[in-house]
């Protein structure tokens, strides 16, 4: 997804599942999410749940693929819905990526939350508006066709690249700009643009659009080492016994995904009772056992040792149009 500004965020963030901000505002349900989501009463899980009972429905837009939140929400229905319907052009909630949810608070389209499960996450997961937080995270790493390329032979450090070994070899995802300016954050804008301009004049670069795809191409052996794939997926192919594993060059570039619950929420029992479901140490250890980086501290990955950078949403959004030009100045824009 491409963030935006605010003028044009709810038609590209929430086409086909919600309606734009001003349709949102006409819908006037009985309790606000508000009233909800702001409640911090020693009731507030038993008034969750039944305010959920009686709404019995809840519209979640996500940028997750469908069997990787489709755990998430399973889970959530058999503890808590009664029932469910789909096929409403409403929403409730919102999970997607760190940047697009900040733009929805700047679109004034969410509601802050004060969920007791707060406590329980990493300080980069929480916004200081309160209106979303981080739930999972990104984690870009690099990964390798283990037939194609030896673990002894991979790359140490960037200018490892600049061997003639990899000419023909080396792939990336084609809208990761928020990578590279974290990234360049560490080694320098203008050194890292000269070193990532000479490693794509010397040895090419292998522009692909999706993440999963990129993935798919280093277990083909298409693309036997990519510079951006999200670590959970690399994990994915891994336990199912495809020929990829990942690794980091120096410190990986992490950015939150978060959820959200809408400010005009037709549902917003059920929307607050899922987004503390999914914030919780239950929900986190299904997304854990989905391979995902859970931002719940009491959850135990394999990445929790592993140093991270943490590329900020507002910085992400706020230079927004100089990263996307840097990137496809040095990569191309691929296909």
């Amino acid at each position: 997804m491409k963030p935006l500004g605010c003028n044009l965020l709810a038609s590209l963030l929430l086409a086909g599942a919600v309606l734009p901000a001003s349709v949102l505002g006409q819908v006037k349900p009985s309790a606000t999410a508000a009233d909800v989501g702001l409640y911090a009463g020693p009731d507030r899980l038993r008034k969750l749940i039944g305010g959920a009972g009686r709404e019995k429905e809840l519209n979640l837009y996500t940028s997750a693929q469908s069997g990787d939140m489709g755990a998430l929400v399973s889970a959530y229905e058999k503890k808590y819905a009664a029932e469910a319907r789909a096929n409403r052009n409403t929403v409730d909630i919102v999970e997607t990526n760190g940047p697009e949810m900040e733009s929805l608070h700047r679109e004034n389209v969410l509601q802050q939350v004060k969920s007791p499960h707060h406590a329980d996450l990493i300080a980069p997961a929480i916004r200081p508006h309160g209106e979303w937080v981080g739930t999972r995270l990104n984690v870009f790493v690099q990964a390798y066709n283990t037939q194609a390329v030896r673990k002894q032979d991979l790359p140490k450090t960037w200018e490892d690249l600049l061997d003639p070994k990899w000419k023909g070899k080396l792939g990336i995802e084609q809208e990761d700009s928020d990578w590279l300016a974290g990234l360049f954050g560490d080694l320098g804008e203008a050194r890292g643009t000269r070193l990532f301009k000479e490693i794509v004049a010397k040895n090419g670069m292998s522009v692909r659009k999706g993440h999963t795809l990129l993935a798919q191409l280093v277990v083909s052996g298409e693309v036997p080492l990519a510079l951006t794939v999200y670590n959970y997926k690399a994990e994915q192919f891994k336990g199912k016994g495809a020929p990829i594993d990942w690794f980091s060059i120096g410190t990986a570039i992490a950015r939150p995904n978060g959820v959200g619950v809408a400010r005009r929420a037709p549902h917003p029992h059920a929307a607050v009772l899922f987004y503390d479901f999914e914030i919780s140490e239950e929900g986190q250890k299904i997304l854990a056992q989905r391979d995902f980086v859970p931002t719940n501290r009491k959850i135990d990955t394999p990445l929790n040792k592993l140093p991270l950078k943490f590329v900020d949403a507002r910085v992400t959004l706020d230079e927004y149009d100089k990263w996307v030009k840097l990137y496809e100045e040095i990569f191309g824009k691929g296909r």
